[in-house]
């Protein structure tokens, strides 16, 4: 069954224009077809359309379906996002398949791209959790300056990535169960020693996600996946 994100559908029973306009230009259907919905704060509705006509598209909501979590703790990714904006894409929508709660993007001392639009990758989250049947849409910030940023509180375990010789557990063997987790993922170039410093001071514990030499997205998508396994 065809699933569609509308944020406000406890207050406004229809679809928004754009899901509206795939609904019914794109699907072809009709009033008295029943479909899916998820307000994206854990919700699903089965509903029935009452009205397609116009560019709008009205429902009777049927049955609500609250979604259990899926995983414990609060899940964090923040990194530099890369110079190619198709694997920063890539890992948003990978990430969201897999599950995580929150997504930061950092401006670090050597990123390649200091400035970011979340537009198209607010799009790419919501594919994704429509694609992969969840009903919580992962929250998505706009780029923040790294030594800002780790100035921010966060409750729960705070880690960092980076590529420097030094004490560095796994991140498999320290995160633990049933706690927010935060992992900070550098920019191709890595963190500056500065940058790994500052983050130590303020709480971050170093770890290494594996002895391959990782793209950002892909040591990115590494933590994502080790953090949600651990929170199965």
């Amino acid at each position: 069954m065809h699933i569609f994100y509308t944020p406000d559908i406890q207050s406004v029973h229809e679809l928004p224009e754009e899901e509206a306009a795939h609904a019914l230009r794109v699907l072809r259907l009709q009033a008295g077809d029943e479909i899916m919905l998820t307000d994206g704060v854990g919700h699903f509705y089965h509903a029935r359309i009452s009205l397609a006509a116009h560019k709008r598209c009205l429902v009777d909501i049927l049955e609500v379906e609250p979604q259990a979590p899926l995983w414990s703790g609060h899940l964090h990714i923040a990194m530099a996002p890369t110079k190619n904006m198709d694997r920063t894409e890539w890992f948003a929508e990978k990430a969201t398949e897999i599950g995580l709660d929150e997504l930061t993007f950092l401006n670090c001392r050597f990123s390649e791209r200091k400035v970011i639009k979340t537009e198209r990758i607010a799009k790419i989250l919501v594919s994704a959790i429509k694609q992969s049947l969840k009903a919580r849409l992962p929250r998505l910030n706009e780029m923040t300056d790294f030594k800002t940023f780790i100035a921010q509180p966060f409750e729960g375990q705070k880690f960092i990535a980076h590529c420097y010789k030094g004490e560095k557990p796994s991140l498999k063997d320290v995160v633990r169960k049933g706690e927010n987790a935060l992992v900070l993922i550098g920019p191709e170039g890595d963190f500056s020693e500065e940058e790994v410093r500052l983050a130590t001071e303020a709480g971050f514990t170093p770890i290494s996600l594996g002895p391959s030499r990782l793209r950002t997205e892909t040591a990115a998508l590494v933590a994502c996946h080790i953090l949600n396994l651990k929170n199965q």
